[in-house]
């Protein structure tokens, strides 16, 4: 196939995933009608506080929330009309409907809180846009880039710094051309070793157009390895067959698989069986996790979600400090209070077990670690050190 021809099915691929992930995961307007109602029922509960139990989350689609037929005065309604909302099979089976603060159910179903948003937050809190030389991909680091080949997922997070792009109404699928543009970018760009493919997920692709993207990559002298960012393995495990572990594999590139999981509860037994055909197949697997108050914020979540890790074949990588995304506050401890659980981390667990604690800075300047050295406590809040070696402030100071 030309590369032309190439570009242009993998195009129209990514742009029928945007439109099969709107109607295959339509989220029940009766069910979120039903989970207002029932909050409303409740008058002990706490308006600030996320959805109680699991009761109507009985259907096997993934969802994804239509929103317009809803009543404007629900705030649940308003979230959803605001950022998109989809569960897996595969996550609705591990909720714990008895427990209203469920680790599994807060990082998947809509909260009121959410539509607070403080003065440090930004719709592009890590700086995309300013590192975007053409559409859909992200120069930050000289010998890297992010490919942003996908803009749907298979779950949403209530925390995702791309919030604001993501989705069935976020940025879309690359065109022809856009993809034709970023392709030519790294090929232009000698200094680039390394391509992360990101969105959106992009184990949402078909084995097919997969194997495509790795080939076309792999045809560019320079770059000599591509990682996949996803959460696929663990949400929806089915979607890793054989073929689609093929697919990632080309000659000339070694392909790394990054795997978010945030609870140790998200290895299921179908996880773990995704999980050990990437490592049978001898691809490099590393993990990312953000550390998420009333999730994995406490020493013992931590440490068996580093472990589980481990005991997967997934070498811990990064422990990231929430970004600064807008209406995610609630999701955010202090510094500090990560520093103290990844130093408890260290004295427990093995040094397998151990991920870097790190923060993107906004404005497109990078990740800094957060250790005491790189990281300091200032009046306003913090300064942290790039792997530029530059300080800056953290929040970013506001004008005004």
């Amino acid at each position: 196939m030309s590369s032309g021809r190439l570009l242009k099915s993998l195009s129209r691929d990514l742009a029928s995933q945007s439109r099969a992930q709107l109607r295959k995961r339509a989220f029940s307007l009766a069910l979120l009608k039903a989970r207002v109602a029932q909050t409303r029922q409740s008058p002990k509960r706490d308006p600030h506080s996320r959805l109680d139990g699991a009761a109507g989350l009985r259907q096997t689609a993934a969802m994804t929330a239509p929103t317009t037929a809803l009543e404007k005065a629900d705030p649940l309604a308003e979230v959803a009309a605001r950022y998109a909302i989809a569960i897996t099979p595969t996550m609705q089976a591990l909720l714990d409907p008895d427990d209203p603060q469920d680790p599994i159910m807060a990082q998947f179903f809509p909260d009121v809180r959410e539509l607070i948003e403080t003065r440090e937050e930004l719709k592009d809190p890590i700086g995309d846009h300013p590192r975007s030389p053409v559409k859909g991909l992200v120069h930050r680091y000289p010998d890297r880039c992010l490919l942003k080949i996908v803009h749907v997922c298979p779950v949403y997070c209530r925390f995702c710094f791309r919030r604001e792009m993501v989705g069935p109404s976020g940025e879309g699928a690359l065109s022809v051309q856009e993809l034709k543009a970023a392709l030519d970018y790294i090929r232009a760009t000698p200094a680039i070793w390394e391509v992360i493919l990101t969105g959106g997920d992009p184990f949402v692709l078909s084995p097919r157009r997969a194997a495509a993207l790795t080939q076309a990559l792999a045809a560019i002298e320079h770059v000599k390895i591509v990682r996949w960012h996803t959460r696929v393995p663990l949400v929806d495990p089915a979607r890793v067959t054989p073929a689609f572990v093929a697919s990632l594999k080309a000659p000339g590139v070694t392909p790394w698989v990054a795997i978010h999981a945030n609870h140790p509860r998200e290895f299921s037994p179908e996880g773990r069986t995704a999980l050990a055909r990437l490592a049978d197949a001898g691809v490099p697997l590393v993990s990312q996790t953000v550390l998420l108050r009333g999730v994995n914020d406490d020493p013992a979540t931590l440490e068996a979600l580093m472990r589980a890790f481990v005991e997967n074949r997934v070498k811990p990588y990064y422990l990231h400090h929430p970004d600064l995304a807008p209406g995610t506050g609630h999701w955010r401890g202090r510094i500090e209070q990560g520093q103290a659980l990844v130093e408890g981390l260290r004295r427990s667990a093995s040094g397998l077990c151990q991920p870097a604690y790190v923060a993107d800075q906004p404005g497109g300047h990078g990740k800094a670690r957060l250790n005491p050295v790189n990281a300091r406590k200032t009046p306003g809040g913090y300064a942290l050190c790039g792997h530029d070696g530059r300080w800056r402030a953290y929040p970013p100071e506001q004008d005004g």
